[in-house]
């Protein structure tokens, strides 16, 4: 199969710029819940050509690592939350750390492993993985020290903004009373092997959950005249980075102030069900070439200026058609899996499509998997259909302070 490179040209400049002018590096999250999408061998030169140098999987697809050898382009592999209480036995991590990560260096560049997703947020009987969480962790690290890879490849673990308690003002974020206890050993782990903080921060969510009074400006980073938090005197034009010192708070409250921290996901989806307000390709457009835009101007949060030591990586790559839950979810792709860019961000006419073949992959050397992992929970296929109202559920508790914030200082 052949990409249209000419419909690449839609991102190049944007992601040139942020990657120059700033250390806040851009990354793709690459999803692949659907059956139409190209190969791996045909996504390297697409990511290559966007001027993308790091990607995020669900799971450790063998198919993906191996095209990806001898690119430069960096890679986040995941153990899905279905693998958590196998893996925290020490022989069960170390073989899969040699099948899904060892394997595939030093050619493909493996950096970090991600263990289970918003896992201390879920619900009802997937809440038992708590307990195997912080175990996997340091198991996973621990093969990863047997095999001397622990200087080259981190171990940590993807949250939802739901870990926070309070998010209003920013400054006086801080985490669950009920998560404090299990979430400060995992920020110790952390803070002793030096892997991030990650947290998947949609502000589309709290536009979606009521868009009569969240700014639709303010969540895509158009102008506004913005909202001050009143304990700092802090002006926020952009909902990501209120969201984003909220986290720092809560770090600095429990005394990790200097943790490093990592946006897993954010994103917006370009098409969307009658009821899914925002949910447009103008929208979409917006918030992804904003985002990069207020990236690439290196200024930090208002929180920390000039700190710009962190990643965002963008969800997603693809538009996946398989995807359970409301149209959104099958529309957060940057691209359609023809190749063609999903919207233009700085004006390029688009391309007529290429046709391409389907080449649905499955994470090679991972336990039995039966397909790629969702992307948001991983616990079943047969619990696929609830996690994405699951996921929106577990969000709308921060949500809920930043609608007193708008509301307060806006309207």
């Amino acid at each position: 199969m052949e990409l249209n490179c000419a419909s690449l040209i839609v991102l190049i400049s944007v992601l040139v710029n942020v990657r120059m002018a700033s250390s806040i590096a851009i990354g793709i999250n690459y999803g692949q819940i659907a059956n139409n999408l190209p190969s791996p061998e045909a996504v390297v030169p697409l990511v290559k050509s966007i001027g993308a140098t790091k990607l995020k999987l669900y799971d450790a697809d063998g198919r993906v690592l191996r095209a990806f050898a001898n690119t430069g382009v960096e890679f986040i592999v995941g153990l899905g939350n279905e693998y958590l209480q196998k893996m925290r036995e020490p022989n069960n991590a170390q073989t899969w750390v040699k099948q899904n990560v060892q394997a595939y260096l030093p050619a493909t560049k493996i950096t970090c492993i991600t263990i289970g997703n918003e896992v201390l947020t879920l619900n009802g009987s997937a809440s038992t993985l708590v307990d195997h969480l912080l175990p996997t962790m340091e198991s996973i690290h621990a093969a990863l020290v047997s095999l001397n890879l622990d200087k080259q490849v981190i171990v940590t673990t993807a949250h939802s903004l739901a870990v926070l308690e309070t998010s209003y003002p920013p400054s006086a974020g801080t985490f669950r009373k009920d998560l404090v206890g299990c979430i400060t050993p995992i920020l110790n782990f952390h803070a002793k092997t030096g892997s991030p903080f990650l947290i998947n921060a949609y502000p589309y969510f709290a536009y979606k959950a009521n868009p009569k009074q969240i700014p639709l400006d303010f969540v895509l980073f158009q102008p506004n005249q913005g909202v001050v938090d009143p304990l700092t005197n802090l002006r926020y034009t952009n909902m990501l980075y209120a969201q984003i010192d909220a986290v720092y708070a809560a770090l600095s409250s429990v005394g990790y102030k200097n943790l490093s921290l990592q946006i897993s996901e954010t994103g917006w989806p370009s098409k969307g069900d009658a009821d899914e307000a925002g949910a447009t390709l103008d929208n979409a457009k917006k918030y992804n070439g904003n985002l990069m835009k207020v990236i690439a101007q290196n200024k930090g949060t208002p929180m920390r200026p000039g700190y710009c030591d962190f990643n965002i990586y963008v969800f997603a790559l693809f538009n996946e058609n398989m995807k359970p839950g409301p149209t959104s979810e099958r529309n957060y792709g940057l691209f359609k899996p023809d190749g063609t860019p999903a919207y233009q961000l700085i004006g390029i006419t688009m391309p007529p499509p290429t046709n391409t073949s389907a080449a649905p992959t499955a994470g090679a050397g991972s336990p039995t998997p039966a397909a790629s992992s969702s992307g948001y929970l991983s616990i079943s296929s047969s619990a696929a259909a609830g996690a994405v109202k699951e996921r929106y559920n577990r969000f709308m508790g921060p949500v809920l302070s930043v609608f007193l914030f708008l509301i307060k200082f806006i309207l």
